[in-house]
């Protein structure tokens, strides 16, 4: 007996190959992307509009390998966190960010991480393997009817800011992003879409060849090579000036701005000295900056900075450098929801 076939693979030609071949109206692959990309299912019972002897042949050859939400806790600030399980078992982390002006999804692209940052959950467990581009999109669609069922508000902003690292898995993230973002998919603007990345200078370099219409943010949180690369090894092989080069080709090749975020140490990286470097870097390339609360983890060595200190270090950067600086203020912190913490205690990833 052959295996079955992922249905989400085909794409709309394919489909339409398929039905042909079958003695079915070719219109039919049409009504079958849609229910895939556009409503979202991840049944064929669901595609009311399709016979059932139609759906029983397509469940005859072909699985969806639908993603499911194995485990959901609520935030006394609303934020919800999700444990998603993946077709083989496998476990990968989601988090819907309620605010008064958007509604967030933050999202994965790996099962776990090969990074290793030192200030970062996720980063201590193994990489197990890169989530399929329609595992990444089915996060999108819960976490998108989660904000209408709990919050009765639509989904506004997407950030592949969940466990893993977006460029080492390019190919599958930017389908995903064309299948959110299509009018045969889920609509939405690649302007309200921002992919996250530690830093690999080729693979930026890569987004400008694409011309990529979503934001790009670079995970900075320090500003010289010796700091960043005792916090972050991949520095090692991508220095600030490699990535100083890779973000000024993206920029001319998309015209887009750049975020930098930058997750505030006590005692580390919050000395006006360290905010001067970051100015440095920074003014390369026109961005914004958000300067980000730390939120502990286990066996983890460092310290929130203070708060009149994060401040003080926002507003040098705004008022010396007239930089558009942000503080991020933690959210979902005691569901283990907030920035680095994904999988902090939630083991099943491993």
């Amino acid at each position: 007996m052959s295996e079955k076939q992922n249905i989400r693979t085909l794409s709309k030609d394919e489909l339409t190959a398929l039905f042909i071949e079958k003695g079915e109206k070719a219109f039919r692959a049409k009504q079958v992307y849609e229910w895939l990309w556009k409503k979202g299912v991840t049944s064929f019972d669901e595609m009311t509009n399709l016979s059932f002897d139609l759906r029983e042949m397509l469940k005859a050859d072909f699985v969806f390998n639908a993603v499911e939400i194995a485990e959901k806790q609520v935030s006394s600030d609303r934020t919800i966190k999700n444990a998603f399980k993946l077709y083989d078992g496998k476990i990968t982390e989601g988090v819907l960010i309620p605010t008064p002006n958007r509604m967030t999804a933050c999202i994965s692209s790996q099962v776990g991480c090969s990074l290793a940052c030192a200030f970062c959950a996720t980063g201590k467990l193994d990489r197990l393997r890169n989530i399929d581009a329609e595992e990444i999109f089915d996060q999108v669609v819960l976490i998108k009817n989660q904000a209408e069922e709990h919050y009765n508000t639509p989904l506004s902003n997407i950030v592949y800011m969940g466990m893993g690292e977006p460029l080492l898995n390019y190919k599958n993230v930017l389908r995903s992003i064309e299948m959110i973002t299509s009018p045969e998919g889920l609509g939405m603007s690649p302007k309200r879409i921002t992919v996250s990345t530690a830093g690999i200078a080729k693979m930026i370099k890569q987004l400008g060849d694409d011309e990529v219409k979503f934001n790009l943010a670079l995970s900075l949180h320090a500003a010289t090579d010796a700091k960043r690369s005792e916090i972050m090894p991949i520095n090692e092989s991508n220095s600030l000036a490699a990535l100083s080069e890779a973000l000024i080709y993206f920029h001319e090749k998309t015209g887009s701005r750049v975020t930098f975020e930058y997750i505030i140490f006590k005692d580390f990286n919050d000395s006006l000295e360290d905010a001067k470097d970051l100015a440095n870097f920074a003014k390369i390339v026109p961005c914004k900056i958000n300067i980000i609360e730390y939120n502990p983890i286990d066996d983890a060595q460092f310290q929130k900075a203070d708060s009149e200190k994060t401040d003080k270090f926002a507003a040098f950067l705004e008022n010396t450098f007239n930089l558009i600086v942000n503080v991020r203020r933690s959210r979902g912190k005691d569901i283990d929801a907030a920035c680095g913490q994904l999988a902090n205690k939630n083991k099943a990833a491993k």
